[in-house]
């Protein structure tokens, strides 16, 4: 089983910036980075999330079979998902044999997915009320 030094190891192994924001808990990104990836150590698993946007007012049902449909189509690791308000994009890891390529092909799909789903999901974005 993976313990939190071998996450620690694995994200210094990937090079990528993080930050222990609690026990267990890590946030993934620089410090421009809109996104960023939460990764917690629930075990059996490991848990990797993003937000990705809230969801708009209005047209949710076309955003819904939009991210359903990204889900089917272009989605290796993890899925979209709704949590009160918000579209999440996460993904699960089993610590029993994770292992360093599963954990750096997950991140770098969801960092991917979230780059190359924008064009898709941004027409979905509601302005901020002035």
């Amino acid at each position: 089983m993976r313990t939190k030094e071998d996450i620690e190891s694995y994200l210094l192994q990937a090079g990528l910036p993080h930050e222990e924001v609690s026990e267990g808990t890590w946030v993934v990104g620089g410090e421009d980075d809109t996104h960023k990836i939460v990764l917690r150590l629930e075990p059996p698993v490991l848990v990797c999330r993003i937000n990705v946007m809230d969801v708009p007012h209005q047209r949710k049902e076309e955003l819904f079979r939009t991210l359903l449909s990204l889900n089917v189509r272009d989605m290796l690791h993890g899925a979209y998902g709704l949590e009160e308000d918000k579209v999440i994009l996460t993904d699960a890891l089993e610590l029993e044999n994770l292992d360093f390529n599963e954990f750096q092909a997950t991140v770098e799909d969801i960092a991917l997915a979230v780059v190359s789903h924008h064009p898709l999901l941004a027409k979905f974005h509601e302005p901020a009320a002035a």
